[in-house]
């Protein structure tokens, strides 16, 4: 895939960022002003729920974070998400989803399996592509790590590409029965933030996810609160946990 990119900003922090497109994928590149081909750094892939306008100012917050640490981080946007062309499975499946939450039945494997799988299946391949043109910047140098996201794009690709050599994820429900046995294979480092109160989450889905993770280092942190009760402090722990590891 081609990598072209279309502006960039010279933030105040000394933050470079970089807006591209991937064979017509929208995404933003940042990089610290340590990063030369002489002194490439290694790389965070910034998950995401879609929409990297809307998401923009978190976005750039952990970025800018994380240039701090001496990382580059990027992002692209998801399948059907932003200004991508709709996915009508994905489409028919939040109809449908919808429509079992405002009638109050429970959400059945199905539905979840339309609902996540196509994404999943769609939006990996994305990202290794992206971490293909990344790290042929020669101020990129690795190694990867991933964090944020919808957790089941973040288990298949902490699966699928050697290169993420740990994670970083956001819990959430609404996980397929094919990820949850995919978990079961991933070994890498993971640090797994889950608010306890989280209104949009089934918990013990979570707690049953993070169980299935074949890693040997894995850290659940849970601090009460909803979904966007998430303390100050959580991202400086995932900070150093990415710190540890990219290093």
């Amino acid at each position: 895939m081609h990598l072209e990119f279309t502006s960039e900003h010279h933030k105040s922090d000394g933050v470079i960022e970089r807006r591209f497109t991937l064979d017509g994928i929208p995404g933003i590149l940042w990089t610290p002003a340590s990063a030369s081909p002489s002194a490439p750094v290694p790389l965070i892939l910034l998950g995401h729920p879609g929409g990297i306008e809307q998401m923009h100012p978190r976005l750039a917050g952990r970025a800018v974070r994380a240039a701090a640490d001496g990382f580059a981080s990027l992002t692209i946007e998801l399948p059907g998400t932003g200004d991508r062309p709709p996915v009508p499975v994905t489409e028919e499946a939040r109809a449908d989803l919808r429509r079992t939450l405002a009638a109050g039945d429970p959400v059945g494997p199905d539905l979840v399996d339309r609902l996540v799988l196509p994404l999943v299946d769609g939006a990996v391949p994305e990202w290794r592509s992206a971490v293909d043109a990344a790290l042929a910047l020669p101020e990129i140098g690795g190694p990867v790590a991933y964090s944020g996201g919808f957790i089941s794009i973040g288990v298949r690709l902490a699966l699928a590409e050697p290169r993420v050599v740990a994670a970083g994820l956001f819990a959430g429900s609404y996980i397929p029965a094919v990820i949850l046995e995919e978990a079961r294979r991933v070994t890498i480092p993971l640090h797994v933030l889950l608010q306890w109160d989280d209104e949009g989450n089934d918990r013990q889905a979570a707690l049953d996810l993070f169980d299935a993770f074949g890693s040997a280092e894995k850290t659940l942190q849970a601090n009460l609160g909803g979904h966007r009760g998430v303390p100050a402090f959580a991202g400086e722990d995932a900070a150093r946990f990415f710190a540890r590891h990219l290093r």
